[in-house]
Order: structure tokens, then sequence, then C-alpha cells
């Protein structure tokens, strides 16, 4: 409505665009109408009169728009074809006659009487049909039941089966599963929740970020040799001890670290850069000893045979040293031009990382020939001189060695460097420091004598520092304590999860065995951990919550003949219990009609007939008074039949 003595403008066939009115503000005709007894509200057409600019007659009771359409008033066309003015002007009337009171009263009474009929009709159906289940069932032989018990006790038990091998292997139960992803949206049951303000969600997502870290997957420190133990272990068991998943991260990692955006002014680089991405083994090989061809001071050509090829130690350890005199004399060329552009940093970077890559493996391979000390002085002299490149963790290599060594003093030193507040941890931290606090106290532990008296000082210390390396990763005691196999570690772990365990104890069981007591005092305690923290998927003690996504990733990690170890433990779900029990009881079922025939064919009967009755007898309440007497004599005398 417009401001009053200001007119809006009018629409089509000049009437007003108001829509709670057909009378414009200052309208003399609109309030001599109203003065006159007609409403204001009513537009010029149901008042019977004729728009002004309109051909068409007055119409004593409002029309639809087809209506409207079909008589061609106000579209200056004729109607669409002839005669359909009078049969939209007839279902016009029809539809107005139907709106009436005394219309809708008769569709009521009706539909009331349709009602009373069926209600009428109910008991004689249900005496129809319970005559034919009685002729059913006296009809049928003992055989059928058993047959009937036999099928169901074994279509049963194949579900179960099915249930507990799906549960085993994916960690979830596939009626479950197939129920929540498919069912559920059919039925409605999901719930979309309205989407929070931005305001708040980025806040939220940014505290969730930091309160439940992801499944970061790492390159395992101490991983082995592709060639000279990863096929060797192949060779012999005929397993694979490597997953796709875990050569694919290998594989991207090789094209992080040993190529970049130069490589294409160099052709045997540019071999190389294809041959990272090659997926068969032997075609690795080859492009390596194509890239030698090319350039015989190509160091990622003989790290690739070192890591794949060589079948020994001895015979990596010679390739790793044709690399690092190849890889130091381009190094020491890349700094010279670092600064050129950006291309010869990227370039310096990669021949950065090349050099670190061969003198930890060169270290690592003094350690398996057990030349430990020059290894531990190589992975000294590797950290002074690279201290930026901490992410590597070659700390851990270095306390691997040290304990090899004894020389506990020197590994405490390493671990109040890195076992920060600050710094991620890991398997090895955790666990070394448990482990030389054990060592304070294990040879004079007692279980016995620590129950009478207490635990000392430094028997506390070293139940802390337990229960804190067990937190941080609860799989690594089942493996120390050997109620787990052991498998051979893959090239990247998932840290707090099942990957990071195996390849810690993989080498480091052997320096709890030498601490006499220790593997002891970790047994007497370690389950004492899962007290402290109930609920270790919501919160923590000590460390974040335990992450949930760790099984899934470990058993793309780990080879399928392992089992994964999971925690927490899971429950056993609902329909592994049903389809057992529902196996179980069809069974005994079965083996009760094998045994007596007789006795369980009149118990079956008996059963079907009190299922009818409880029917009969709920079904009535909604009936009439009068139907409800029928249907309960009819259940009288199904009860006495049945008791017969």
């Amino acid at each position: 409505m417009g401001a009053p003595g200001r007119a809006e403008p009018a629409g089509p066939r000049g009437w007003s665009r108001s829509g709670s009115s057909g009378l414009r503000s200052g309208d003399e005709r609109g309030e001599r109408g109203y003065l006159a007894g007609e409403s204001p509200l009513l537009s010029p057409e149901l008042r019977g009169e004729t728009p002004p600019g309109s051909a068409c007659p007055p119409r004593p009771f409002p029309v639809s728009p087809a209506l409207a359409m079909a008589d061609g008033c106000g579209t200056g066309k004729e109607p669409p074809y002839p005669g359909a003015a009078a049969a939209l002007r007839r279902w016009e009337q029809l539809r107005r006659r139907a709106a009436a009171p005394w219309a809708r009263g008769l569709l009521a009474v009706a539909a009331g009487l349709g009602l009373f009929y069926a209600a009428l009709r109910v008991p004689l159906r249900l005496r129809d049909g319970l005559a034919a289940v009685t002729v059913f069932l006296s009809t049928l032989t003992p055989k059928f039941y058993f047959a009937l018990t036999v099928t169901s006790s074994f279509i049963s038990g194949l579900i179960f089966v099915f249930e507990w091998w799906h549960f085993r292997k994916y960690g979830t139960s596939f009626i479950e599963q197939v129920s929540v992803s498919h069912l559920r949206p059919l039925i409605g049951g999901v719930e979309n929740s309205p989407p929070a303000p931005a305001a708040f969600s980025a806040g939220e997502n940014e505290a969730n970020r930091q309160n439940m870290p992801e499944c970061k997957m790492w390159r395992n420190p101490l991983n082995l040799f592709r060639g000279a133990e990863y096929s060797r272990y192949m060779w012999v068991t005929g397993k694979e001890p490597l997953t796709y998943y875990d050569m694919n991260l290998s594989a991207q990692d090789h094209q992080n670290f040993f190529t970049c955006d130069t490589d294409a002014l160099r052709p045997s680089d540019t071999v190389m850069q294809k041959a990272w991405r090659e997926r068969n083994p032997q075609a690795r090989i080859k492009a390596a000893y194509q890239a030698l061809e090319l350039n015989n001071d190509c160091a990622t050509a003989y790290v690739l045979l070192a890591e794949e090829e060589a079948t020994t130690i001895v015979d990596a350890e010679r390739y790793f040293k044709q690399a690092l005199k190849a890889g130091e004399m381009i190094y020491r060329k890349s700094q010279n031009c670092h600064s050129q552009s950006p291309q010869h940093e990227a370039q310096l970077r990669r021949d950065t990382n090349v050099l670190v890559y061969v003198k930890r493996r060169l270290a690592m391979c003094a350690r398996k020939l057990g030349r430990i000390r020059e290894s531990v002085k190589m992975m000294r002299d590797l950290m002074k001189e690279f201290p930026l490149l901490s992410m590597l963790n070659i700390h851990e290599n270095l306390l691997e060695a040290l304990l090899e060594l004894q020389a506990y003093a020197d590994v405490q030193a390493v671990l109040a460097k890195y076992d920060d507040i600050s710094l991620p941890k890991s398997a090895a931290i955790c666990y070394t420091a448990a482990l030389l606090k054990a060592r304070a106290v294990s040879e004079r532990f007692s279980p016995e004598t620590a129950f009478k008296r207490g635990l000392s000082t430094a028997e506390i210390n070293a139940v802390e520092a337990i229960h804190r390396a067990v937190e941080f990763n609860p799989h690594v005691p089942k493996y120390l304590l050997e109620m787990k196999s052991l498998v051979l570690p893959p090239e990247h772990i998932l840290k707090r999860g099942d990957s990071e365990a195996v390849a810690y104890a993989f080498f480091h069981l052997q320096h709890w065995k030498r601490i006499e007591g220790a593997l002891h005092l970790l047994h007497c305690t370690w389950e004492g951990t899962f007290r402290m923290i109930p609920y270790p998927l919501e919160k923590g003690h000590l460390f974040y919550p335990y992450p949930s996504c760790t099984e899934t990733a470990d058993r793309e990690l780990l080879p399928t003949f392992h089992e994964v170890s999971v925690y927490p433990q899971k429950e056993l779900p609902f329909f592994i219990h049903f389809t057992a029990g529902l196996c179980s009881f069809s069974a005994m079922l079965a083996l009760l009609t094998h045994q007596f025939p007789e006795l369980m064919v009149v118990f079956a009967k008996a059963v079907s007939m009190v299922s009818v009755i409880t029917v009969l007898t709920t079904f009535p309440t909604s009936l009439s008074f009068k139907n409800q007497r029928r249907c309960f004599s009819y259940s009288r005398c199904l009860l006495c039949f049945v008791t017969v």
C-alpha cells in the first residue's frame, strides 16, 4: 500500500498492485463504495462490477484462472477449443457444491459406513484365516519341522561365520554397516544438524585440529633394505612383507627427496626421475643402469641400486660409498651456485637430501655389520652438520646404537635433548626413557615386597615412566613380552599405532632382555595404565586422546598375514551375538526334533496357535464391544483346541 495521497503504479488492466486491497489510496470511487456498504477488500470482479478497460461481463461468483483463460477474458484471445468454457463452468459448479457443508456431511457418513462394514468383516476374515492355519499345521509332519530347524541353523551359522570374519578383518559388523549406510537413509533416520555459524565453526575446527592430531604417516627411521632384507625374507617365506600402500608412500618420498625442477637439464636425472615412478623393481634397476651409462657420477642411481639390487648389506654399503663420493662432489658444486636463481636453490635442497640420506644409510650399514662405534660417530657428525633436519629422526638411530653399546649415560643425554614437551614424541623416546628408569630398580623389584612395604621413590618413577610409555603406544608391551609374534617392520609407521609398535619392538626387544628384570617390571605394571584412562578415545592423561584412525591406517601399512593389534579392544557387535544365539537355538531345536519328533510337533503347533491367539486377543481392542466378544469367543474355542 502506498503512502496516503500517492497512488501506486497500476498493474495489468489498470488493477492496483496492492496485495491486500483492491482500493487505491485516495480513490473516491472506493470511498463511495465503502460508504454505500460495499467492502473495500473485494475486487470489482468479486463485487460483480466490470473492471475499467475490460470487455468481459461481470460474474456473480469468483472464478478460477483456468475458467478465465477458457473464456478468453483479459487475454484478448478466443477460447483454445469450443466447449471449453462450458466444461470448465460445470467443473467450477461441481467443485463449489462439493465444498458445501451438506456435501461434506454426506462424505463423512459414507466413510463411517465403510469403516463400520470393515470392522464387521474383520472377525469373519480372522476366523477364515485361523481355519486355514489350523488345516495347514495339521498336515505338517515331523520331517518338515526337522528340515526347517536344520535349514534355519545352517543359514544362521553361515551368517555368523561371515559376520565374525568381517569383524576380524575390518573391525565392524557387516549387517550394522549396511543398516547404517543404506537402510537408515531410506527410512529417514539420518538427521542433518544445521551448520554452526562461521564465526564459531572456524574456532572449533582449529581447536579440534590442535586437540586431535591427524593420523600422519612417518618414515620409519630404522627401515630395512629392500634388496638385502625384505627381498630375502620373501624368498625364504614366500610372503610379501611390504604392502602396496607402504611402497607407494616410499615412491612419493623418493620423488620428493631425489628430484627437482632442474632434472630435465641433465639426461641422467631425467631417467632417474622416471625410475622413481616405476612400479616394477626390475624396471627401476634397469633405469638406474641407464642413468649410470649417461653419467657415471649419478648419486641417485647408486642409491637405487643399493636399496633394491644389493642382496647383502656389504653390497649395499659398497653402492652407498659410491653414491657418497658422487653426492659430495655434486653438493659442493650446488653450494657454489645456489644463490644464482631459485632453480639452483631447489637443486641444492635436492643434493642436500641425497647427501644426508646416503650418510644415514651408511651409518645404518655400519651398525648392521657390527661397527657400532663407527656408526655412532657418523650419526653424531651428521646431526652436527645438518641440525635443521631433526624431522628425519636421526636421533632414534643414535639411541638404538647407544643402547647396543650399553652407553646408558649417553642415551640419557640424548633423551634430555629430544624428550621435550615441544617436540613430537615417539615410542622409541617414551619406552627408552622407561627402560632407563626401570634399569635402576628392576634387579631388586618384587611385587610381593612392593605390596607389603609400598613403592620407593625410584620404583614410583619407573612405574610412572612405564605408564607414560604405555599411554603413548599401548601396543608395544605385547610385543616386548612376546605375547604377539613380530613381523618385519614397514617402511612407514603411524605414531601410537601398531606399525610403530612393531618397528620399535623389532629393534629394541634385545635391549629390554639385556637388562635383568626390566620385562618382569613391565609385565607387572603395564596394565595399570588402562585404569588411569577409562575412556582412551575421549580423554587422555599425559597425551592427547588416543586417535581412532590407527586401526584402518595400520591395516594399510602392515602385511595381511599379520594380526593387527587394536586399541581399545572393540566389543563384539550385537549381530554376532544374535546370529550365534539363533544358530545355537535352531541347532538345539533340530536335535530335539530328531530325537522326539512327535513331542516337538505338538510343541510347534502349540506355539503357532498361541501366536495366533495373541494376535486375536490384541487386535480386537479397537473394535466395538460386540465384535470384541465375538473375537474372544473364537480365542477360547481355539485355546480349547490347542489344549486337546
